[in-house]
């Protein structure tokens, strides 16, 4: 029986050989089976014991980090509604709205407390399947494309990894995002269009046809496709540095516990780095669907170089927490349905004998 540490290091797609584990695994069939046939796994399935529910890389554990992905980001995404709202009219109309507190209380003196809660329907929808689509296909990307680098690249160019398994994943899950996100903004930043999902998305559709739902997509892309790259690649870098420099202790002799407060940091580290590379582009969207008729090179040019940067301040409070709570309640789904979570990455022996690193 291999103590779980062990495990941990060979179900971790960084640190052994894809080809030589599923060689391993094989071997270890034959011992036991001679008549068993060799059969072609997956890195980390090749771990075969009941301290998870599910193999790495298999279509269980696909499904459920996207599971884990409609829960972080569909629940996030809901409760500071009220603070996206004053942060969408904050943009589209600066004047009116001109901090964050003067937005909450104008919001509250012409809409009431109810006011806050616009939009709230095509946000869970469209930020569920969002998630959906991120991490989980974050996870497929980045199995695959580890496989085609092979293991010594993969740790070389592990940040390059995440940052192409993450803008793959955004791609998709964007798509997946447009139509809400734009039912969403209408809903909250134009007073008397719409007070529901229900009334926003025929009204929608009977002016502009399904184009008023993604025409934003593009946008979207601008803006997620670099905050979703920021988001994943300098949480996987943060944790590893916190792991190696700050945490007095290896993953491996941390509770989970200890372990979820780590990524609760990183989480909220990445959250911050995330708002600001994306938030010029976030602006042009949150104008683009407002306005009818306009395409984004308009609004940024009608925005100018100040103009993206307002509600900044509101995006940066929101986005941290909401990071840090999106990678907490992801990593919480992993610990609660017992998928492999791989340790941080470790150097390859091969290539420590090759920079002279072993004796």
């Amino acid at each position: 029986m291999y103590s779980s540490v062990a495990q941990l290091a060979r179900v971790n797609p960084f640190s052994a050989p894809h080809f030589q584990l599923g060689q391993d695994s094989v071997t270890s069939r034959k011992c036991t089976n001679p008549q068993a046939q060799p059969t072609r796994h997956l890195a980390a399935a090749a771990v075969q014991d009941g301290d998870y529910s599910c193999e790495y890389g298999s279509a269980q554990f696909y499904a459920m980090c996207g599971f884990g992905g409609i829960l972080s980001c569909g629940l996030t995404h809901t409760a500071v509604v009220p603070l996206d709202l004053v942060k969408c009219r904050i943009q589209v109309d600066p004047k009116k709205y001109k901090s964050i507190f003067n937005g909450f209380s104008v919001t509250l003196k012409e809409d009431g407390v109810r006011g806050l809660a616009k939009g709230w329907a095509p946000t869970f929808i469209g930020y569920s399947m969002q998630g959906l689509c991120k991490f989980g296909f974050y996870e497929v990307f980045k199995v695959l494309y580890s496989n085609l680098l092979g293991e010594e690249n993969t740790y070389l160019w592990r940040t390059s990894l995440y940052l192409a398994a993450s803008a793959s994943a955004e791609f998709f899950a964007d798509i997946a995002l447009a139509p809400m996100e734009a039912a969403k903004v209408r809903i909250q930043t134009q007073p008397g269009y719409a007070n529901t999902l229900r009334q926003a998305a025929p009204k929608m559709y009977a002016e502009e046809g399904i184009w008023a739902f993604y025409k934003g997509v593009a946008p979207l892309w601008m803006r997620q496709i670099p905050y979703t790259m920021m988001k994943f690649a300098c949480f996987e870098r943060t944790v590893e540095a916190l792991y190696k420099y700050v945490v007095p202790k290896p993953r491996s002799e941390c509770s989970k516990g200890e372990q979820l407060i780590v990524t609760f940091v990183a989480g909220y580290i990445a959250g911050v780095f995330c708002a600001i590379v994306s938030h010029p582009a976030d602006s042009v969207v949150s104008v683009l669907n407002k306005e009818k008729g306009s395409t984004a090179g308009e609004v940024l040019k009608k925005l100018g170089p100040k103009g993206v940067w307002k509600g900044l301040t509101a995006r940066i409070i929101m986005i941290g927490t909401l990071t840090a709570l999106q990678w907490f309640i992801y990593d919480s789904v992993k610990v609660y349905f017992r998928l492999p979570r791989p340790p941080p990455p470790e150097m390859p022996e091969s290539l420590k004998k090759k920079l002279g690193l072993t004796e």
